[in-house]
């Protein structure tokens, strides 16, 4: 198993690059001038209308953050980690190790009044609250089956044994506002 994961990160890291071409993603980049696991692109919210905690409405056609987990980039830093906690763990730190990134991104964007907060779907939901994200269920039976065969491989190459309790998880969404995330991490 180890050498099938090895192999397979390989050809991702290969391909990781013609991917990023194609998806207008944008890297962030941490204090260190390094770059974070998120990468980030300005999208129009197409589904259903939430309201956040902070009183968020997020409509259709709103203007949002869609982030994307740099799987490449966590997938080599578990590589050598021993068990789901520590993984879970270095997982949730780098996440937010890059989310002061994220609120200096949307703070000096120049349609940054117009964007109401950022948007990711993901399997990697536990814990995310103490981040200041919110989750929903994703309502669309056929866009949530789709995420979750798209996650499903990275999710296998990340644990050291797939647990079937784990691989019925299903995706949600994260949404966290403008304010939220410009109150609890752009620096000032």
């Amino acid at each position: 198993m180890v050498k099938v994961r090895l192999c397979f990160l390989s050809v991702w890291t290969f391909l990781d690059p013609i991917y990023y071409l194609f998806t207008r993603l944008t890297y962030l980049k941490d204090e260190e001038e390094n770059s974070s696991v998120l990468r980030v692109r300005l999208t129009r919210y197409k589904g259903r209308p939430f309201t956040l905690s902070d009183g968020t409405v997020i409509q259709k056609n709103d203007l949002l953050i869609k982030i994307h987990l740099h799987n490449v980039k966590i997938l080599k830093a578990l590589n050598g980690l021993q068990g789901e906690t520590a993984k879970g763990r270095m997982i949730y730190q780098q996440v937010k190790k890059s989310l002061p990134s994220l609120a200096l991104f949307l703070n000096n964007h120049h349609n940054s009044s117009e964007i109401k907060g950022i948007i990711g779907i993901t399997m990697l939901n536990k814990g995310c609250h103490r981040l200041g994200f919110q989750t929903f269920n994703i309502k669309n039976i056929y866009y949530r089956l789709i995420k979750h065969m798209v996650f499903i491989p990275m999710y296998c190459l990340s644990v050291n044994s797939i647990s079937r309790l784990a691989l019925k998880r299903p995706p949600k969404y994260l949404f966290m506002s403008r304010e939220s995330l410009l109150a609890n991490y752009l620096k000032n």
